[in-house]
């Protein structure tokens, strides 16, 4: 199962728990909700993941894990999934969203020069924060569903192609007399 995969990759409950950042979350960190390994919290996980990870903020990881206690799904693995924006990704995806924004407000796009700093959240985004902000939020509604979507049906297939291999297994198991 993808389960074990996951388990393998996600780091363990404690040493989440223990993380400083999440201490502000207390006692909601206990919800054992947060730690299952399920299609619908894994599902739920990618959706708030993906759609944190275009929330052009920092401390998306705790945007995530806020939303992750809120929506009770898998709470590392929506916080591992923010790490797809990353100082590498960040310039072309942020690129993609100002054009897609662009593309929905009918504005024909100007220069879009991206810089990983301060300054330019203050002076460079105030004439591109609507396209920006509004393509932002379009790609990560997008990348949400369509992970959310992705997951759900990768884990149905999984689930349904081991029950068709157990079932031939025991047809083939009784017909030739083994147990």
């Amino acid at each position: 199962m993808p389960k074990k995969l996951i388990q393998r990759l996600v780091p363990g409950m404690n040493s989440i728990r223990e993380h400083k950042s999440l201490h502000l979350f207390g006692d909601l960190l206990h919800d054992p909700n947060l730690w299952h390994l399920n299609r619908r919290s894994v599902a739920g996980a990618f959706a708030v993941g993906l759609f944190t990870a275009f929330i052009p903020v920092p401390g998306q990881m705790l945007i995530a894990a806020a939303l992750a206690i809120f929506f009770r799904v898998n709470l590392p693995l929506s916080v591992m999934l923010v790490l797809i924006t990353n100082p590498i990704t960040i310039p072309p995806l942020y690129y993609l969203a100002y054009k897609v924004g662009n593309a929905i407000l009918g504005n024909v796009p100007g220069t879009f020069n991206f810089e990983l700093s301060f300054d330019w959240l203050v002076n460079g985004l105030i004439p591109v924060w609507k396209p920006f902000l509004l393509g932002c939020f379009v790609l990560g509604a997008l990348a949400a569903l369509i992970g959310y979507s992705a997951i759900r049906l990768y884990w149905r297939m999984y689930v349904l192609r081991n029950r068709e291999r157990r079932r031939l297994r025991k047809r083939n198991g009784t017909s030739s007399g083994v147990k």
